[in-house]
């Protein structure tokens, strides 16, 4: 074994032993796949063996244990760190077999961490910045539930493992900045500072005094050896004790500790080490196991790493059962609305029906919260600092968030990318539902992390207003325009565009329901008058389309249109119907659920008549539903600065555009 290593592991054998577990697991896996990132996890591996080893509050045999500390991996990359640890302390999920089939077709193991392929994958990460995003939110999910339910149930902490890729993405510094700010005392972060990107030396591109940096942004700053176990175990013990203030530890790492030729170099990053290096490796590390070999001794002592938190937990579970606000606090846990929600949704519909509500469609999100947000105790919103324009603050969601209280509103300044991964994070932490507001233009700020709600599939909801050329004089860099042909690209994401106060209701109805997909509100700044006057239970917007109104008895034509073009196409065909057309008015608040029902619902409600399309966006995407983009009152260009009927009237999105190109669509007809 080379001095240098010698060292290092002389400071803690039974430590160093157990970390080259991790190591040798990490080459191996790499080099069975011909493809992944040996080097990170080499590098960070006595951290993590001090973190699980000493610290770490978790009970393997009970991963969903919901007073768990967190562990999240936001450099991704480093995906066999997770891996090993899980594997070694015997998640029963994180089998030998998924090891050896890491990055494989079907395997848990994928290239970055998914989360549910497996237990312990706390959230999915990849694109850096964002896991340190959700570990944020995570946090705030634990102050907020520890306020609620008592430290007696709710007392744990989050850990993110970083690199420097994180702290140079744009999200990172905003995640930072917040956390800080709010003072998140149960964040603490261990920074591989190895000094490597894929491009070489950090020096290419990065020469951030990190430590200066986060300390101006209210972060605890540790210094320390991360290939002394000892030492780093003394910063997490130290960043515990500081309640007051996240925690950065910056751990001077070498990337691919051990590797003779590459280890301190890119080339260790994202490729295997080849099987001579990998030998050579495991040599200086003192490691002759075979492939996939744990030595029985030191997997005992793993395997009991993983049992150390049982006792706690079950000590947990007896507060737990003596606990006034058990059921409460499971229902939460287990993602179940309450008994009361039903009967608001009812109320709410019945009061609309009494009294219809011409409102913009943004306002009607908010008569739809003050009517459900008292019945959702477990409802956590926000806004992106625009609270007064997105109408995201209700009674029952009104106290602030702050480093004193953990409100049920937080304020996550302009920091939409960040807001979005953060409330990512309170998802998949459990017991909140958080939604959080912007203007509909900047979802494009968000959108990576609108994406990863969808593919984590967990239901975040976003509130997103200024949702056409209707916001008005602001101009067009504030008028969305591909961007609802945008999200509705993405999959399993529910994008929504309500007509009027009742589709509105309807669809945070849905969202709230939706644990497993998450729901993006595009909604007014305009008024609209409320279209659906007849009370009825069923919930029309679930299934995405539907016939809103139908003039005469036979179908001519079919006007299909979103949000707050459908009463212009209300208009529109109340005047052809006057010509003695027989018009049908499709609203269509939602293209995914549409897309979902069977043949025949679908069939029938766009009937075989020739069809129009109305929407004050991109004409992209409507030839699913008509013919060619002739066939689309719409946007063929970017906006312009002016009142939202002059907008309208320039643009040619008006009720006398749709009667004209009915009449050349239609022609001897009309």
């Amino acid at each position: 074994m080379p001095a240098d290593i010698a060292a290092k592991a002389a400071l803690d054998p039974k430590g160093f032993a157990l970390a080259n577990c991790i190591r040798a697991l990490s080459i191996d896996a790499v080099e069975a796949a011909k493809s992944g990132h040996p080097g990170a996890p080499m590098g960070m591996a006595d951290a993590a063996t001090a973190l699980f080893r000493d610290h770490l509050k978790f009970d393997a045999s009970a991963p969903d244990w919901p007073d768990r500390d967190r562990v999240v991996l936001s450099n991704g990359h480093a995906s066999m760190l997770l891996y090993s640890m899980l594997h070694l302390t015997g998640y029963a999920d994180m089998t030998l077999d998924q090891l050896r089939n890491f990055r494989q077709l079907g395997a848990r193991t994928a290239g970055h961490p998914e989360y549910g392929h497996a237990k312990g994958i706390e959230t999915t990460t990849g694109p850096l910045g964002q896991g340190i995003a959700n570990a944020v939110g995570m946090a705030m999910a634990e102050r907020a539930l520890a306020e609620e339910f008592g430290t007696d149930l709710v007392d744990h902490h989050t850990y993110v493992f970083l690199g420097d890729g994180c702290l140079q993405e744009g999200i990172g510094q905003e995640a930072i900045s917040l956390a800080g700010h709010l003072g998140l005392g149960k964040l603490i972060v261990l920074y591989d500072d190895n000094q490597i990107t894929i491009d070489g030396p950090t020096s290419v591109s990065f020469s951030d005094n990190t430590a200066a940096r986060l300390e101006a942004c209210g972060w605890h700053v540790i210094d320390c050896d991360g290939h002394d176990i000892p030492e780093v175990s003394k910063a997490i013990a130290a960043a515990k004790a500081e309640v007051g203030k996240p925690t950065i530890i910056a751990m001077k790492t070498v990337i691919g500790f051990g590797a003779p030729n590459k280890a301190g170099t890119a080339s260790a990053h994202g490729s295997p080490l080849g099987a001579e290096e990998a030998a050579a490796a495991k040599a200086a590390l003192g490691w002759d196991a075979e492939p996939f070999d744990i030595p029985t001794d030191l997997a005992a002592d793993w395997h009991a790493i993983g049992a150390h938190g049982a006792t706690v937990r079950r000590e947990w579970e007896k507060r737990l059962s003596a606990s006034p606000n058990r059921a409460e606090f499971a229902r939460r846990m287990a993602r179940d609305l309450p008994n009361g929600y039903a009967e608001a949704v009812a109320k709410a519909r019945a009061s609309l029906f009494a009294a219809p509500k011409n409102v913009a469609t943004r306002k009607a999100s908010q008569i739809a919260l003050e009517a459900l947000a008292p019945a959702l105790p477990e409802l956590i919103g926000g806004s992106a600092d625009l609270t007064g324009s997105n109408l995201t603050r209700v009674p029952a969601v009104d106290q602030q968030f702050s480093r004193q209280t953990a409100g049920r509103y937080i304020g996550y300044g302009v920091r939409e990318f960040g807001m979005a991964a953060m409330m990512n994070g309170i998802n998949t932490h459990g017991g909140l539902i958080p939604y959080g507001g912007t203007f509909l233009v900047f979802s494009d700020y968000a959108r990576n992390a609108i994406r990863l709600s969808a593919l984590m599939g967990v239901g975040t909801i976003y509130v997103m207003t200024h949702d056409s050329i209707g916001l008005g004089e602001d101009g067009p860099t504030h008028q969305p325009v591909e961007h609802l042909t945008s999200l509705r690209a993405i999959p399993n994401l529910h994008t929504f565009r309500p007509a009027d106060a009742v589709e509105t209701l309807e669809c945070w109805d849905i969202a709230v329901r939706s644990r497993g997909t998450p729901s993006l509100l595009a909604l007014s700044r305009q008024g609209v008058p409320q279209l659906r006057l007849d009370e009825t239970d069923e919930n029309l917007s679930a299934r995405g389309a539907y016939v809103i109104r139908a003039f005469g008895d036979s179908r001519d034509l079919t006007i299909l249109a979103t949000g707050t073009e459908v009463s212009l196409a209300v208009e529109a065909a109340e005047a052809l119907a006057g010509r003695g057309l027989g018009v049908a008015v499709v609203s269509m608040p939602s293209w995914e659920l549409f897309e979902a029902q069977p043949d025949d619902y679908r069939a029938q409600v766009l009937g075989t008549a020739p069809r129009l399309g109305v929407e004050a966006a991109s004409k992209y995407g409507w030839t699913r539903y008509v013919d060619s983009e002739d066939d689309v009152i719409g946007m063929d260009g970017f906006g312009a600065s002016g009142p939202a009927e002059a907008l309208y009237e320039s643009f040619g999105i008006t009720r006398d555009a749709i009667i004209a190109r009915a009449e050349r669509l239609l022609g001897e007809r009309v």
